[in-house]
């Protein structure tokens, strides 16, 4: 059995969902890929379950009974990667925005020692593609701006291209992270931080989607900004499980 799992929220994605899948599961490294479907009104979780009789042993599906937000589904996913062993936990996009063909490059550089590695869009200048200029300025200095406050040397710290060893999401209390859009990323990268793991930047190339609609929303950009300031004065301790985290 592999130790690498690839957790993939899904909200009407299928135009994408057949695609991303069979492209994970032609690289090399035996990734397995867990689903996690909001009741998308499109049939997208249909679309996981017929492929499930192809990959019964690499593709896993939890569906939940509403859209409840990016966070929470990464918080389920983790939980549910923990219950089943797996050592290296990836978040990544639906709609190949992350590319498939760089999971290997995160996971290497997990296994080669680092506890968090980020998919890093601004490590290297500006690597986006597709995207609205304003769109592009309004993320890289949302990322300065998160760096600025919170202290972290991390460049890209809204992304969502993400490999965690399994001692990193142990440690973390999950059940105390409070944001629920895109600022979750930047809660996790914090916790992480703040409790001593090693966190590195991968240079990637993101490509804005080309088929389905966005999810982002300015209501879930303003939660992420107005909730950097909020984690500079929380306190921080290690977790076993237990919630640990104070306010």
């Amino acid at each position: 059995m592999t130790d690498i799992l690839v957790i993939i929220p899904m909200y009407n994605e299928c135009e994408n969902a057949e695609k991303i899948l069979r492209k994970v599961f032609s690289l090399p490294g035996g990734f397995h890929v867990l689903v996690i479907d909001d009741h998308s009104p499109d049939g997208t979780a249909a679309i996981v379950k017929q492929l499930q009789k192809e990959f019964p042993e690499q593709l896993h599906l939890m569906e939940r009974a509403g859209k409840l937000g990016l966070g929470t589904a990464y918080i389920a996913g983790f939980h549910w990667a923990l219950a089943h062993e797996y050592e290296y936990i990836i978040e990544m996009d639906a709609d190949f925005s992350h590319n498939p063909d760089d999971l290997p490059r995160l996971h290497d550089a997990c296994a080669g020692g680092a506890d968090v590695v980020i998919g890093s869009r601004y490590s290297n200048g500006v690597s986006v593609v597709n995207w609205p200029l304003g769109r592009v300025l309004m993320s890289y200095f949302a990322s300065k701006y998160v760096r600025l406050a919170t202290g972290m040397n991390v460049h890209d710290t809204t992304a969502g291209f993400v490999c965690y060893r399994r001692r990193v999401l142990q440690h973390i209390p999950l059940g105390r992270i409070r944001m629920k859009g895109y600022g979750f990323q930047i809660e996790m990268k914090y916790l992480a931080y703040k409790l001593g793991f090693t966190i590195k930047e991968v240079p990637i190339i993101f490509i804005d989607r080309k088929e389905g609609s966005s999810k982002m929303s300015g209501g879930i950009f303003n939660e992420a900004l107005t909730g950097v300031l909020k984690l500079r004065f929380r306190r921080v301790k290690q977790s076993s499980g237990a919630s640990a985290l104070n306010a």
